[in-house]
């Protein structure tokens, strides 16, 4: 009957209190080594700036994904594939690579500044909010575009025949489709990217400016590695796990299923108007391309002819981290798939469930990192267990993008075929397989590759965990820089930003093929 609570899913349950034990619990871990709760003076300031530039970056970079995500959901052109491939790359990026890219184009003596300086007008500066928010938007403004997409592509292309035959130009297909696809599509890609931001933590030190540009998660590492303050590490890791708590259970309440039906799943382009529409359409896309390929572009020509220098570390090292990346993705992707498909089939405990998966985005690496280093150090040695603490702590990290990918498929696949597929005995793995995985193949590759991504490019636990031995790519590359062999880094730069690249690629691929 509908509206009846479905039995309780045992292994969903298992894996949400999982969840829920590993955030809490860290956070716990920390905040019982504060020795006192007094706020600085600048702490009500760090919190402000942390909030305000989360939110401009999410505002800005969802607000530019929709042209852009419309436009290629509606244009077909030769390489269209391979352009939405590679608008995702800074997405895939570790964030010091792309501010180094940014800085190539954007900094004192990158192509813009030289370009206004030539013609006699004065610079513009990188640092501060402005730069912060700008490196914000170009790490974040591909994943807007490809959840958009996404959501675009769930659209049944029976809906938009139907809304021509009845004489609905543009503006009617917008109103009356695509409308009711972005409120149920825009708050959880703008709540990913705000939470996203709030954790900020190199864009802020290296583009913030000073005391005034200064994150919470910056802050943190200040007390803990400059000012060996425990306490004060754990205050700020309180008030920002709180902040951040308040967006996770905001964005759980304002996402809204677009309930379209279900439709014949047949592939074809979405109508695509022809006069001035054509030529936005090329602008959005063209701009778009330029804003996110260019920086990429020098990072790849500044890397490339330092390859044939890069030390043999730097070879294991990136083995170690595709093996992560692979472990931690398959973890991310399988506690997504349980966890949503329970709170899609309302089973018991749906809402508990439900916090529970985006409970890790109230925390971040940093946090959860120092958590589980403090658990572990009585007892062994942290670099004896560094490769497993990442796969943890990245797959727990990942899972919540993963979830928000899939949750409004999940709970439309629930709609159309839940009775159809109790009253032919469909369950299990029998239900994975024909109706669950082709239907949901998309969002799944698409966030497999992202998980992989960002375990690839992931630095934060490792620096806590790593030691001479055993450290990932991104360790070695900045321990590269630190050496000030610059060239080097660089060369370990490409090679990161190509494996993260075949990753995401890879696992994106597989989504596409097992839909089709």
């Amino acid at each position: 009957m509908a509206g009846r609570t479905r039995p309780l899913n045992p292994a969903a349950v298992v894996l949400a209190l999982g969840l829920a034990l590993l955030t809490l619990g860290t956070a716990a871990v920390v905040a019982s080594r504060a020795e006192g709760f007094a706020l600085a003076a600048g702490d009500l300031g760090m919190l402000r700036f942390t909030v305000v530039q989360a939110a401009l970056s999410a505002a800005v970079s969802v607000l530019l994904a929709v042209p852009v995500a419309r436009a290629l959901a509606r244009r077909r052109f030769v390489g269209r594939a391979m352009l939405i491939t590679l608008m995702g790359a800074p997405f895939l990026l570790p964030v010091l690579v792309a501010v180094l890219g940014l800085l190539a184009v954007f900094g004192r003596s990158g192509v813009i500044n030289q370009a206004l300086m030539a013609t006699g007008l004065p610079p513009v500066s990188i640092y501060g909010l402005q730069g912060v928010v700008l490196a914000h938007v170009f790490l974040n403004l591909p994943l807007a575009v490809r959840m958009l997409l996404q959501g675009w592509q769930a659209i049944p292309a029976e809906r938009f025949r139907l809304a021509q035959s009845l004489g609905l130009g543009p503006a009617g297909q917008f109103r009356h489709l695509e409308g009711p696809m972005l409120r149920a599509t825009v708050p959880g890609a703008a709540g990913a990217i705000f939470l996203l931001c709030l954790t900020s933590f190199v864009v802020a030190l290296t583009l913030g400016g000073g005391p005034g540009a200064t994150t919470m998660e910056l802050g943190i590492y200040q007390a803990l590695r400059f000012e060996g303050d425990l306490g004060r590490a754990s205050l700020l890791a309180a008030v920002q796990f709180a902040t951040c708590g308040v967006a996770v259970l905001a964005l759980a309440r304002v996402t809204v299923p677009s309930a379209f039906g279900a439709g014949l799943d047949r592939q074809r382009a979405i109508p695509a108007p022809s006069g001035w529409r054509r030529g936005a359409d090329a602008a959005a896309i063209t701009l778009a391309a330029a804003f996110l390929l260019v920086p990429l572009a020098a990072v790849v020509l500044r890397g490339l002819p330092s390859l044939a220098d890069l030390p043999v570390s730097i070879w294991a090292a990136a083995a170690r981290s595709v093996a992560v990346a692979v472990i931690s993705a398959g973890v991310a992707v399988c506690v997504a798939l349980a966890l949503a498909q329970a709170v899609a089939q309302e089973t018991r405990f749906a809402r508990l469930i439900e916090v529970s998966a985006m409970l890790p985005m109230a925390a971040s690496g940093l946090v959860l990192g120092t958590g589980l280093f403090v658990v572990v150090q009585p007892w062994v040695r942290p670099e004896t267990v560094a490769l497993p603490v990442t796969v943890l702590v990245n797959a727990a990290l990942a899972q919540p993008f993963v979830y928000r990918l899939i949750l409004p498929q999940a709970r439309a696949l629930q709609a159309d075929y839940g009775r159809l597929t109790q009253a032919v005995g469909l369950r299990g793995w029998s239900r994975l397989r024909w109706v669950t995985l082709p239907r949901l193949a998309r969002p799944l590759g698409f966030g497999a590759g992202i998980a992989a991504a960002l375990s690839m490019g992931d630095l934060g636990v490792m620096v806590l965990f790593a030691g001479e031995t055993g450290a990932t790519l991104p360790v070695v590359m900045h321990r590269l820089m630190g050496a000030f062999r610059m060239d080097q880094a660089a060369g370990a730069a490409v090679v990161l930003l190509c494996l993260s690249f075949v990753l995401f690629w890879g696992f994106d691929r597989w989504g596409r093929h097992v839909a089709a």
